[in-house]
């Protein structure tokens, strides 16, 4: 039984599968779509060398498709605006994948003679990319101002895409990429305090990750350490400096406090004799608990200034605030112990413990300040 359901449903799927694939290429067909149309019958072809519909469909849709495209290619060949070989480089790209996919179905070859325009789409890109270098070029004549430098890069880079290699369109990237972009040196961490030894290392370890996975935050945004700058004598536009200038570290506040604390529920406290028979007493019992809270609150703020190098002058300025606070608790009573919660018992187990070293409280309070100052420079520098 189990093998004549399978025998059943196999053709019945592949036929279902043929059905949407043809009523697909159809659907393209009439609204004009004939890359798509072709596209569809092809690969219902390739899995139903024999179906009937989309072969009429392909002879149909085929000569539609390479005549629109090769129209394309003849309204934008000669026409006057800027970069018009772009589109007639598109025009071929979707002949060529025409091409491909049917080479990749021999009942179609069978049904339509397939052409290939490889020869014409590489030498439609080798003019394209012309166009685009000689834009960048033209740009990079006015290399000073940044915009231009700017306008270079995009051409440059657009040639490059068209055509990998194209002439010297690479170090043209890497010279126009030097005048586009806004240089920003980030300074070492400052951290000043006469009452603890602290070490800034997490914090600029951070920062210097969150600078190597955002060399470039936007495209014409880079970020340089205070060493990559002076290695390669750059002339900043901006100049990032941080210091930790307020912060406290390891204040500590004890609270106490002590409560007469009763059971739930009444509990066995004794046994009475009635009638020479004893019985058990019950009552609520009572304890003297006394819960005690140690927080050690460390805090502070980082003072973000950056720099207009060329002047000195201060650009924009703000302080960034972090807090954290470590929190032991415990607990000890008298009494009967019947009288504590599950929560209570737990207390009394605890022991007093020692605070994190300071440099741990540092780096826990700086956490949050990384985050906030991370998010400033990423917001600020999003349209530079």
């Amino acid at each position: 039984m189990k093998h004549s359901f399978t025998a059943l449903f196999v053709p019945l799927l592949l036929f279902t599968f043929c059905f949407i694939g043809c009523k697909s290429a159809k659907k393209a067909f009439k609204r004009g779509d004939y890359d798509e149309s072709v596209l569809r019958a092809a690969e219902k072809l390739r899995d139903s060398p024999t179906n009937s519909s989309a072969g009429e469909i392909l002879k149909q849709a085929y000569p539609l498709a390479l005549q629109q495209n090769l129209d394309d290619v003849a309204r934008y060949q000669n026409a006057p605006e800027a970069f018009h070989f772009e589109p007639v480089v598109d025009a071929y790209v979707r002949l060529n994948r025409l091409y491909d996919a049917l080479r990749k179905c021999p009942a179609c070859e069978r049904l339509v003679t397939v052409r290939s325009f490889i020869p014409e789409e590489r030498d439609a890109r080798e003019k394209a990319a012309s166009e685009r270098y000689e834009a960048g070029m033209l740009s990079m004549q006015n290399k000073e101002n940044r915009q231009m430098a700017r306008q270079a890069y995009e051409h440059f880079e657009s040639a490059n895409a068209l055509l990998g290699g194209f002439k010297n369109v690479q170090s043209m990237l890497d010279e126009s990429y030097e005048y586009a972009s806004f240089k920003v040196v980030v300074e070492q961490v400052l951290v000043t305090s006469r009452a603890y030894q602290l070490s800034n290392e997490y914090f600029q370890n951070k920062v210097n990750e969150f600078l190597q996975t955002n060399k470039r935050l936007n495209k014409f945004v880079r970020f340089y350490s205070p060493q990559e700058a002076s290695s390669t004598r750059l002339k900043p536009d901006h100049v990032i400096k941080l210091e930790f200038d307020d912060f406290v570290v390891g204040q500590t506040l004890i609270q106490s406090n002590t409560d007469v604390v009763t059971s739930k529920d009444s509990v066995k406290v004794g046994e009475t004799t009635v009638n020479g028979k004893k019985i058990p007493v019950y009552n609520k019992v009572t304890a003297k608990l006394t819960r005690t809270r140690k927080s050690v609150l460390s805090s502070g703020l980082l003072d973000m200034q950056v720099m207009d190098f060329r002047n000195k002058s201060v650009v924009t300025q703000e302080k960034f605030r972090g807090d954290f606070t470590w929190v032991c608790e415990w607990a000890n009573f008298n009494g009967d112990e019947r009288a504590l919660t599950a929560e209570q018992k737990r207390l009394c187990s605890v022991r007093e413990i020692n605070p994190p070293p300071p440099q741990q409280l540092f780096i826990e309070f700086s956490k949050p300040i990384y985050d906030r100052l991370t998010s400033k420079i990423r917001d600020y520098y999003k349209n530079y």
